[in-house]
């Protein structure tokens, strides 16, 4: 073998060496990036609970959720967004539209108990809320909150009758209560949503035309509950 020979060999032997310290040193650098993404669920959780940071609050509510088949990514992400939710440091926007598109009860219960009436009223006309925390929205400090919370077809029929009798509950909202079930092609529940009904027709507030109305009701307690109010006034 002639000098020209060996000085290639060399070559070549440096080159496979320093593309294998190359390879190694993104394989680092890739594992490092790896480590950094997934650090502590709890530490990154806590952060983000305490973070005064908004821009860095505001990234992460809007951030795309993974794939549901990425079931350890996705359930990360919904736990963080918890701890976003909860954090009154997020953006007042960024809370209310988590409040309106979030399905999940960890994150929902959160911005229930948020001090903004606006976020809570989100939650309350939030259709994928589970029912008991609508239920407990119909108890709201906020007349407004209470009201959507009522007019949310997930509320249940206890909370519907409860508001029903309440005093102080909005025309439009007693309107509503008193169109369940008055249809005959209504699949709401014969029995309840006459007592829900009959409870509209002896509450205070409720309007005129709703009373003449529910004085016509099919159901014979109903219009009799509404015939009696009307022949006193």
């Amino acid at each position: 073998m002639n000098d020209a020979q060996k000085l290639n060999g060399v070559e070549k032997n440096e080159d496979l060496g320093n593309s294998a310290s190359h390879d190694l040193s993104n394989e680092s650098n890739e594992s490092n990036n790896s480590n950094a993404s997934y650090e502590p669920l709890t530490a990154v959780y806590e952060h983000l609970r305490h973070s005064s940071d908004s821009k860095e609050l505001h990234e992460f509510a809007i951030k795309e959720l993974p794939d549901r088949s990425d079931q350890a990514g996705f359930s990360r992400a919904t736990a963080l967004l918890e701890a976003v939710a909860g954090n009154s440091n997020t953006p007042e926007e960024d809370r209310i539209h988590l409040a309106t598109v979030m399905p999940f009860p960890n994150i929902l219960v959160k911005l229930s108990q948020d001090e903004s009436s606006n976020v809570r009223l989100a939650v309350a006309k939030n259709e994928n809320a589970k029912n008991w925390l609508v239920g407990r929205l119909t108890k709201d400090s906020c007349a407004e909150v209470r009201d959507a919370a009522l007019c949310n077809p997930r509320t249940s029929w206890k909370m519907r009758l409860e508001g029903a009798q309440t005093n102080g509950v909005s025309t439009k909202t007693l309107d509503y209560l008193a169109s369940l079930g008055a249809s005959e092609e209504s699949d709401d529940s014969p029995v309840l949503s006459a007592m829900v009904r009959r409870a509209v027709a002896l509450n205070p507030g409720v309007s005129q035309p709703t009373l003449i109305a529910l004085s016509k009701d099919k159901d014979s307690d109903v219009s009799l509950a509404a015939s009696k109010v009307l022949n006193k006034s």
